[in-house]
């Protein structure tokens, strides 16, 4: 069954954070983290319709202005998510250009920007490029405890973990994966189209006994039609964390949030070896982040973020972590 996203990273192990998930049905993608976005083209950015950012230390915002830039004149609004303050720096961000070339006149392009705190969207601001991204504060959506989007096919949790500050791990979770048995169309003579994309949603919702229109067919039970033509299973899930704290409530969020992912996104700056200075700048060691994803039963584990001090030895961050993934009793 094929995935609903394809994640990658957008850097290097040893570069700034970003994960990029690309939807293979749709012309769309989503970003955890805002590092540096050069490696993504023009034509990948202008997928992106949300942002999750799991806080503003340059490494993981600087690719805002690059993103804003290239999304400027598009009519389809950005959504951007992060920790507590985060308006104000989005704020502060766009009030660092001049924007006279921009009126009423103009495409009017617009950054909606949440803020989740207390485990859950609770500020919420739009800025318009008709209004000359003017602050305009709104009421956040009534999304559920620790939920930061809710769409038909999938969901996206964040836990605030510790860094000192707030940092934002996240989960994409599908709802359902359901896939077109190969072949069913042409042996039905059914044809393709969008009433495909229509029956996947109905059958998410678990309304089976709902009509639908099937072009030169008519109007169909999908119950009738679901077993024949659709293999239904669980939805993919991808979590991501980094810039965490190797502390036991950290790890019990983690675990939480990334438990039975089908791929788990996790930092790892240092060797166990070097565990004190992980709990001085408060960050995982490679050890203790394949400790986690063996726990969280992680069906894969990528590691990144890390330590520009290991560069000299590029892949002994991630060989410790995958020796504490599959089972090994010493870095």
């Amino acid at each position: 069954m094929s995935w609903l996203v394809q994640p990658r990273l957008i850097n290097g192990p040893f570069d700034d954070p970003g994960l990029y998930l690309d939807f293979r049905y749709g012309r769309r993608a989503i970003l955890f983290d805002l590092g540096d976005l050069r490696p993504l083209s023009a034509r990948e950015i202008l997928r992106i319709t949300h942002a999750f950012v799991s806080h503003t230390h340059i490494d993981h915002f600087i690719g805002f202005d690059r993103l804003l830039r290239i999304c400027l004149h598009r009519p389809g609004p950005l959504h951007l998510i992060g920790p507590p303050g985060f308006i104000d720096r989005v704020e502060h961000k766009l009030r660092a250009y001049t924007w006279n070339l921009i009126d009423e006149t103009s495409v009017d392009f617009q950054l909606h920007v949440g803020e989740f705190h207390d485990n859950r969207v609770d500020r919420f601001a739009v800025f318009s490029a008709q209004h000359v991204f003017k602050r305009h504060d709104v009421a956040p959506s009534d999304l559920p405890a620790g939920i930061v989007l809710a769409e038909d096919d999938f969901r996206i949790e964040a836990v605030a973990l510790d860094h000192g500050i707030p940092s934002l791990a996240f989960r994409l979770s599908e709802i359902m994966r359901v896939n077109v048995r190969r072949g069913a169309l042409e042996s039905l003579r059914l044809p393709k189209g969008p009433w495909l994309t229509e029956a996947k949603k109905i059958m998410r919702s678990g309304a089976e006994d709902a009509e639908l229109e099937v072009p030169g067919v008519g109007r169909v039970f999908l119950k009738d039609l679901k077993d024949r033509i659709f293999i239904a299973g669980p939805g993919q899930a991808v979590a991501y964390v980094t810039d965490t704290a190797p502390t036991k409530a950290n790890a019990e969020k983690i675990l939480a949030l990334a438990h039975d992912v089908d791929q788990l996104f996790i930092e790892a700056v240092f060797p166990e070896r070097d565990r004190a200075l992980a709990e001085a700048a408060l960050h995982l060691t490679a050890w203790e982040a394949g400790r986690l994803a063996r726990a969280a039963r992680a069906r894969r584990l990528t590691v990144f973020h890390h330590s520009a001090r290991y560069e000299n030895e590029p892949d002994a961050l991630r060989a410790e972590a995958f020796r504490a993934f599959e089972g090994s009793l010493s870095p």
